[in-house]
């Protein structure tokens, strides 16, 4: 199963979503259903502590009071739980910084087993959790990779830099890499964010 995921930041642009959304079911993360509805899509669910919705939803949403972890984090969490496989994470741009921080946290407080990616204006963000994966981004493409957390052994092949079962922590160690092939190989025992940028 596919989702999506409208968090109530800045509204994503044409670039962003076109193509996105087919396939997938949208959720809105607190206020974002409301911004997605705005923006012409069908939301299935409303989903957090519901202190910013300005709609009414009909019976569509499901709280998640707990205030010790974001809505985004808490969303991510009970879309694993439902069985989602792959969610993409839309309208996380803007706010306030510690917002955009926040996001990467969440990152590491969602659980294991789907894939997720945060859409960007400028890029993608792909969460790496304690797996291999490999990013079919095309030749000479720009892309960094920042360790969520300590890491004993990162891989990276099919890049201008590679690394060979490397520890990794919270660094500039991974800025701004280049693939060398259509697609490259990243694997690690940890959380891994990798920003690939739009092209």
């Amino acid at each position: 199963m596919l989702a999506m995921l409208w968090c109530n930041g800045e509204t994503p642009s044409d670039r962003v979503i076109d193509g996105l959304v087919e396939g997938k079911t949208v959720f809105g993360v607190d206020g974002g259903a409301d911004k997605a509805a705005e923006s012409g899509y069908e939301v299935a669910e409303a989903l957090g502590d519901l202190d910013s919705i300005s709609q009414s939803w009909g019976g569509k949403t499901t709280e998640l009071p707990d205030q010790s972890s974001s809505d985004l984090a808490k969303a991510l969490n009970l879309l694993a739980q439902r069985g989602f496989q792959e969610i993409d994470v839309v309208g996380c741009d803007g706010g306030s910084s510690s917002h955009q921080l926040g996001n990467w946290a969440a990152l590491c407080e969602a659980l294991a087993g789907p894939t997720i990616r945060l859409h960007h204006e400028d890029s993608v963000t792909h969460r790496i959790h304690s797996e291999e994966r490999e990013l079919l981004i095309g030749e000479g493409t720009q892309f960094s990779v920042f360790a969520l957390t300590p890491c004993n052994t990162v891989r990276i092949e099919g890049a201008q830099w590679e690394l060979h079962d490397s520890m990794m922590s919270l660094s500039t160690k991974g800025l701004h890499n280049v693939s060398q092939s259509h697609s490259v190989r990243i694997a690690a025992d940890g959380i891994l964010a990798v920003m690939v940028d739009r092209v």
